[in-house]
């Protein structure tokens, strides 16, 4: 890496570049096994599982891939919440070369018969409670076989023989494609063969969707060495991590936000995951009082939601080394919040703001562990280079100048499956003759090399002939007494071309009466420069969300324009 990155004066101890061992997933988890074997791996609901056992469940699972014939360069689908068997399943395909396509399960039918055949799947793992899914699309698909778990398998066995007679066990069909999650261990047992697979850090490990840089849905193929180097990077940015802290993991595993750091970074440090198989916020006083955790990751809403929890506001945060942000913009305004939040619990930190994309697993930068620049995401962790272009070119900005943001490093991935054409255009060679993921976002950089997170470059609003970028008009909307979030689009306007709309969601205490309104509308107009201002807003008890809990603006833009067409 070279010598004088202009961001490196603000690393501290943090170092400059590192070095990647070149091996697999599994085998880094497997050196915390061997170092650190009856520490606790995981903690599913009061269940905790030690590295020893978790690499024999690994082992054992791995076996069962094989005497189901799933072998090095197969595929095979996790549909599974943050639950045990998604992590072993996880870890098995990995020791024997296969490939994980992580897939939400809360997903629609269409969508799964969708990454099924994408990813070109073999089997699939699912819950009892979203088999029927699977069962509707069967032979629809390449999958020969599907394994159905459970979650009282998982729980402690009291805990668990409660939870199976408390809900409705799902009907799953008595069926040869359907394999129940112990019959399928059990094939371990009589099987006979090891694998001899060596996995390098260039082999293909996970594919994770997302909607690329074009919208569409694509299938991001990683690698081995992009989530490991993730790992490195993120305990070496971060300075404190320590074998036997523990990780509150609560993002999904099928995002890379909550496979990427939320699991497999504390894991190969041998620390412990608390897996959280629901987001649930009612919970986290419980989970923080009975497993005081070192680190949470998550996204700005969840931080919101955390805030507003009586409990929360009560529990003692002395226990937090790190907070981590991402997923979503983080603005000024809720830093401030959540870093106050943060000292009326006794933490001793800040709010870490990450930013990235799932191309490259996740985070790419991080805001300094002990220094903060208002408005930015941070600097590029260590061999990550960013690289500040005009819009649909190679060519570098100039410092403070927008363009789109562009990130070369250990962390990139192989390409979107099936789409050579993308990958292409996403994935590009420049004149240093460095790769670099065109990443589809707006920012800048500043004269130290941090970086400045504007906008989706598909987002910006074009009204009356100027550029307007929603999360600045978000940010001053924000920073008013009585609001809690708002979202602000680009609505169809015969003579401006777009007119700019705001949703806006109140604090508890506060409604939309005219004299609120107005207070809110003179803030604007204060604030925002005329023609950015926003011709409507509409005042909403919620916003709607993605699946990882971001705010659904292209929902937001689909019915204003459903609107439009029954006008």
């Amino acid at each position: 890496m070279s010598s004088d990155a202009k961001w490196f004066k603000y690393y501290g101890d943090v170092p400059h570049t590192i070095d990647y061992p070149d091996i697999s997933m599994y085998e880094i988890i497997k050196r915390s096994k061997e170092k650190y074997g009856s520490y606790i791996a995981y903690d599913f609901m009061g269940k905790a599982v030690s590295f020893e056992k978790l690499i024999d469940e690994i082992d054992d699972c791995a076996k069962a891939l094989l005497a189901q014939g799933i072998k090095a360069g197969d595929t095979v689908t996790i549909c599974l919440p943050n639950v045990p068997q998604a992590v072993i399943m996880l870890y098995a395909l990995n020791k024997i070369g296969a490939v994980a396509s992580m897939v939400h399960p809360l997903s629609a039918e269409n969508e799964i018969m969708f990454y099924l055949n994408e990813s070109n799947s073999r089997m699939a793992i699912t819950l009892s409670q979203f088999y029927d899914k699977f069962e509707a699309i069967k032979g629809k698909t390449p999958v020969e076989k599907v394994i159905v778990a459970k979650i009282e398998e998982a729980l402690p066995v009291v805990k668990g023989f409660f939870y199976k007679f408390v809900g409705k066990e799902p009907r799953v069909a008595d069926d040869p494609w359907v394999i129940s999650w112990q019959d399928f261990m059990n094939k371990a047992k009589n099987y006979a063969g090891e694998s001899d697979f060596v996995g390098k850090g260039e082999d293909s490990a996970v594919i994770l969707f997302s909607g690329g840089t074009t919208g569409t849905s694509k299938g991001i193929l990683l690698t081995n060495l992009n989530f490991n180097a993730l790992a490195m990077q993120t305990a070496a940015a971060s300075s404190c991590f320590e074998a036997g802290d523990t990780m509150l993991s609560v993002m999904p595993i099928f995002h890379g936000f909550g496979l990427g750091v939320g699991i497999h970074t504390i894991l190969a440090y041998a620390g412990k995951c608390v897996l959280v198989p629901r987001l649930n916020v009612e919970e986290f006083p419980g989970l923080f009082k009975k497993y005081r955790p070192n680190y949470m990751a998550g996204v700005p809403t969840l931080f919101e939601a955390m805030m507003r929890n009586e409990e929360m506001k009560k529990a003692d945060l002395s226990c937090l080394k790190g907070l981590f942000s991402g997923g979503d913009s983080l603005s000024i305004e809720l830093k401030k919040k959540i870093d106050a939040f943060l000292k009326d619990g006794g933490a001793k930190i800040q709010v870490r703001e990450g930013y990235g994309t799932t191309e490259c697993v996740t985070a790419s930068c991080l805001t300094p562990i002990d220094y903060y620049r208002e408005g930015s995401i941070g600097i590029p962790f260590p061999d990550t280079f960013y690289k500040i272009v005009v819009p649909n070119t190679n060519e570098e900005a100039a410092v403070g100048e927008m363009g789109e943001i562009c990130i070369s490093g250990p962390t990139l991935m192989k390409g979107y499956i099936n789409n050579p054409k993308e990958t292409s255009q996403t994935l590009r060679v420049h004149d240093d003759g460095k790769t670099y993921l065109h990443t589809g976002d707006l920012g800048y950089m500043d004269e130290d090399g941090f970086i400045y997170f504007v906008q989706r470059l598909k987002r910006m609003i074009v009204t009356s002939g100027y550029n307007v970028y929603p999360s600045q008009i978000e940010n001053v909307i924000d920073s008013h007494e009585a609001v809690m979030f708002s979202t602000v689009i680009g609505v169809k306007d015969d003579y401006r071309m777009q007119r700019v709309k705001a949703f806006v969601v109140l604090k508890p205490g506060f409604s939309p009466t005219d004299e609120i309104k107005k207070s809110i509308k003179a803030h604007c107009e204060k604030n925002i420069a005329k023609y950015a201002l926003p011709r409507e807003y509409e005042y909403r008890d919620s916003l709607p969300k993605t699946l990882v809990g971001k705010v659904a603006y292209r929902e937001l833009e689909r019915e204003e324009e459903e609107k439009l067409l029954i006008r």
